[in-house]
């Protein structure tokens, strides 16, 4: 018999094996949907579907903007074929403190603390700022895909 010890596994972080995207036919998108369009998790700001020409298929013309950059992609995929969905979820933490570099320390409902969230660029990011130094209870709205994960809003907390 071989070595056993050369056959033993460490499963110490198993995830469920879930992908960050799913296919989605062409067709099935809607507006206000997300897709991945150049790699990038994006929200669906227009869509226009083309008749089928002479020869092939129709055409959905796909204007969409990346959820964490604001930049504007565009695709043209014939409507039978299927595209990425990125796997996208939003949850609410409860703000704790922004630190000096601009990182927020956020509390999860389960009392889990993350500090690895910046602070938003521009207005959003300024508002936070700006209701936190006033002492206000803010929480906020983290939105994460695809590996990545940013601070999108804020709410003042209810009493």
């Amino acid at each position: 018999m071989a070595d056993d010890s050369q056959h033993e596994q460490n499963f110490e972080s198993a995830d469920a094996g879930a992908s960050l995207t799913y296919p989605m036919q062409c067709s099935a998108l809607r507006k206000n949907g997300f897709v991945v369009i150049k790699g990038r998790p994006c929200k669906i700001v227009e869509m226009s579907t083309s008749k089928t020409g002479k020869h092939g298929h129709a055409k959905v013309h796909i204007v969409a903007l990346d959820i964490f950059t604001g930049k504007k992609l565009e695709d043209l995929s014939p409507s039978t074929h299927n595209m990425e969905v990125p796997k996208v979820t939003r949850k609410e933490y409860q703000l704790l403190d922004i630190t000096d570099d601009d990182f927020l320390s956020l509390m999860s409902e389960d009392g889990n603390t993350k500090d690895d969230v910046k602070l938003p660029e521009g207005e959003v990011g300024e508002k936070m700022r700006k209701a936190f130094d006033e002492g206000k209870d803010l929480n906020v709205t983290i939105l994460t895909s695809m590996g990545e994960e940013a601070a999108m809003d804020f709410k003042e907390a209810p009493k």
